[in-house]
């Protein structure tokens, strides 16, 4: 249920259904929106990480992100642009961002991400994988502005081809099992471990 609420909200934000406005671009290939009145505050721009799973957003103080790491292959990514990264045995690996959104609630101090990787493809041994994965990061801000604990919902809709197994989905990871309409949930704490220069 609460997945289904977090992504009517996101929805909603997007087609101006709730009061917000939007200051950020797509021509950055990230999506800015504030609830209600106001900036992207000040406090929130700069450098968020999660130890538990790898995550890290730089924030700019418009709000758009300049760069991520994302939790698939630990690679940082910057909005926009198609990165392609060595893997081991000589293959490669490419990654694709769709577009990324930011909404911000000041009300009740509510940030949420969510990051399209509209293309996967990795190499390894004899095989690849290959799909997209959307991810959707909500969670309140701490009043001292240093702590953001999040809930993670990920959608991942990965393939894996080998000889043995052409066309494996790897979308079951989870050990409680996967519906793809109910995504992969977990919980985060991130810490804000620089300030914006």
């Amino acid at each position: 249920m609460r997945r289904f609420v977090v992504i009517m909200v996101c929805v909603s934000l997007m087609f101006g259904i709730i009061g917000c406005q939007n200051v950020g671009s797509k021509n950055t290939g990230v999506e800015v929106i504030i609830e209600g009145e106001g900036q992207f505050p000040e406090f929130l721009a700069g450098t968020w990480k999660s130890e538990q799973y790898g995550w890290e957003f730089v924030f700019e103080p418009n709000g758009t992100m300049s760069s991520i790491v994302h939790n698939f292959g630990l690679i940082e990514m910057k909005p926009g642009r198609v990165i392609k990264v060595p893997m081991r045995k000589g293959g490669k690996g490419i990654f694709e961002p769709g577009p990324w959104t930011v909404v911000y609630t000041p009300a009740s101090r509510e940030l949420m991400v969510k990051i399209v990787l509209k293309r996967v493809y990795a190499e390894f041994g004899g095989g690849f994988i290959e799909g997209s994965v959307i991810d959707i990061i909500n969670g309140q801000i701490s009043k001292d502005g240093k702590v953001w604990i999040a809930d993670w919902d990920s959608f991942p809709d990965i393939t894996a081809h080998t000889a043995k197994y052409p066309n494996f989905s790897l979308n079951a990871y989870d050990p409680n099992g996967y519906d793809p309409n109910e995504g992969i949930s977990k919980t985060l704490i991130f810490d804000k471990v620089a300030q914006s220069k």
